[in-house]
C-alpha cells in the first residue's frame, strides 16, 4: 500500500507511536510518507538544532517525511495550544495534496483533532479514506486539564468540540482506540461499530525490557533495603499525585515512594509532601529515557494511578505498557480497562482511584508480597504485553484496518 501519515507529533520527539508504526509499516513493503512538523514537544519550543522552514524533506529508514512550520506551545495557556494546534491544521491542509498524492489510505495521529483537517481535504478532493487512531477523548481531555474556559464560553467550546469530533469520527474508514470501554463511548457518539478496533498502545521496546537493577539504579532512586514503589512519568492533574502521596504518608513503615519524572503537578507534590512530613517520599526528577529500564529493574513496583473519572475509565496509561514490558509488578490505583488488564493478567495489586486510604493498605500488602511471588507478578506482566500490546500486534491491527479502508476506498 500506499499510506499517508499525518501526526502533528513525530520523532525525535517522545510521541513514538506514529514513528514507530511508520517505520515498521515501510519495513513490511509499503511505501510511507508522513507529514508532520517540527519537534517541540514538551519543551515548547522547536528543538535546538532544528529550524522551522517551509519545504523540509528527508528520508528516515524508509519512510518520506515532510516537515511543515507550526507555532510550538505545551504550556497550560488553552489559547497558546489553539494557535499550535491551528497552524498545524493550515499548513498541514496546504502541504498535503502535493505530498500525499496518490496515496492509498491515510492514518491519522489524534490528538489533537486538527491533525485531521488534511485529510478531510484529501477524503473531500480524492475520496482518500481515513483510519483515526485516538489517544485521548476530545472534549473531555480539554475540559478536564484546566486549559477550558470558564462559564459560556467554556460550555460553548464543549459543544463546538463535541460536534467536530461527531464529524470527525463518522467521516473515518476506521477508528483504533486504545482501551475496549474508549471504544464503547465512540461508538455512544454514533460511529459504526463495525469501524471502530481496541488496539492497545505498545511501548518503545528499544528502552522498555527487562534488564537486571543495578547498584548505581538503586542509588539514584534511593532503594534503601525496603519496599519502593516507583512513580515514572508525568506529575500532572489527572494521575492522582497527591493521593500517592497521602497513602505513603500514612504507611511510613511500609514503602518508600519515590517519583521519577516531573510535570504541572511537581511542585505542588513536592509541598503536599513537606507539610505531611513524608520523609518516605522522594522526588528523583526526569530521567533520561536509556535509563529508565534499570530504575524499573531497582524498583520492588511500579504505581500506575488515574483519577476517578468515567472518561478516564477507557485510558490505559502508557506508563503500564512500559512497566508490562520491562517485567516490573504493578500497583494500580484505577478504575476501568487499565485496572481490569492488571488484574485479570496477575501482574499486580489494584485498588479504587482517589481512596488514599485504600491505596495505604494496597502499599502495606504490597510490602508484605514474598520476592518469588513479585518476580512472577513482573514475569505475568511480560507476557501480557507480549500477547496484547507488543508493537507486532499493534501494527498487525493498524495494517489490517489501514488495509480494509484502502478496499473501501477502490470500491
Amino acid at each position: 500500500m500506499r499510506i499517508g501519515l499525518i501526526s502533528q507529533w513525530y520523532p525525535p520527539e517522545s510521541a513514538f507511536v506514529p514513528g514507530q508504526l511508520a517505520t515498521e509499516l515501510a519495513r513490511r513493503g509499503h511505501e510511507v510518507r508522513v507529514l508532520t512538523t517540527f519537534p517541540s514537544l514538551p519543551l515548547g519550543r522547536t528543538y535546538p538544532g532544528w529550524q522551522q522552514r517551509w519545504n523540509h524533506r528527508a528520508t528516515d529508514r524508509g519512510v518520506a517525511v515532510r516537515r511543515v512550520p507550526a507555532y510550538p506551545s505545551h504550556d497550560r495557556s488553552g489559547l497558546r495550544r489553539a494557535a499550535s494546534y491551528l497552524s498545524f491544521a493550515t499548513t498541514s491542509t496546504l502541504a498535503a495534496p502535493r505530498h500525499l498524492r496518490g496515496v492509498d489510505a491515510l492514518y491519522v495521529y489524534h490528538p489533537p483533532p486538527t491533525a485531521y483537517a488534511a485529510a478531510g481535504l484529501l477524503r473531500m478532493l480524492r475520496g482518500v479514506p481515513a483510519v483515526l487512531h485516538v489517544q485521548d477523548l476530545w472534549p473531555e481531555s480539554v475540559t478536564a486539564s484546566g486549559m477550558a474556559p470558564p462559564g459560556l464560553a467554556g460550555r460553548a467550546m464543549d459543544r463546538v468540540l463535541t460536534a467536530t469530533m461527531r464529524r470527525i469520527y463518522r467521516a473515518c474508514a476506521g477508528i483504533a482506540v486504545i482501551a475496549p470501554a474508549m471504544a464503547e463511548q465512540v461508538v455512544e457518539r454514533g460511529v459504526d461499530p463495525g469501524a471502530v478496533r481496541t488496539v492497545f498502545n505498545w511501548t518503545d521496546e528499544a528502552l522498555f525490557r527487562p534488564v537486571p537493577g543495578t547498584d548505581s539504579a538503586r542509588e539514584t532512586i534511593g532503594h534503601r533495603g525496603r519496599t519502593t514503589v516507583m512513580f515514572a512519568g508525568n506529575l500532572g492533574l489527572l494521575q492522582g499525585v497527591d493521593v500517592a502521596i497521602r497513602a505513603a504518608a500514612a504507611a511510613p513503615d511500609a514503602v518508600d515512594l519515590v517519583f521519577v519524572g516531573t510535570g504541572l503537578g511537581a511542585e505542588q507534590a513536592r509541598r503536599l509532601a513537606d507539610e505531611l512530613g513524608a520523609a518516605n517520599v522522594r522526588f528523583v526528577g526526569r530521567r533520561p529515557a536509556a535509563e529508565m529500564a534499570e530504575l524499573y529493574a531497582a524498583a520492588d513496583y511500579q504505581l500506575v494511578m488515574l483519577r476517578d473519572l468515567p472518561w478516564l475509565r477507557g485510558t490505559v496509561p502508557s506508563k503500564l505498557q512500559a512497566a508490562l514490558a520491562c517485567g516490573s509488578p504493578v500497583l494500580m490505583s484505577a478504575d476501568g480497562d487499565a485496572a481490569r488488564l492488571v488484574s485479570a493478567g496477575g501482574a499486580g495489586l489494584v485498588c479504587p482511584p482517589d481512596d488514599w486510604r485504600a491505596l495505604a493498605d494496597q502499599f502495606a500488602a504490597a510490602a508484605r508480597v514474598p520476592a518469588e511471588q513479585r518476580i512472577e507478578m513482573g514475569r505475568r506482566g511480560r507476557q501480557l504485553y507480549l500477547d496484547r500490546m507488543s508493537l507486532r500486534v499493534g501494527v498487525d491491527q493498524i495494517e489490517d484496518l489501514l488495509s480494509k479502508a484502502a478496499a473501501s476506498g477502490r470500491g
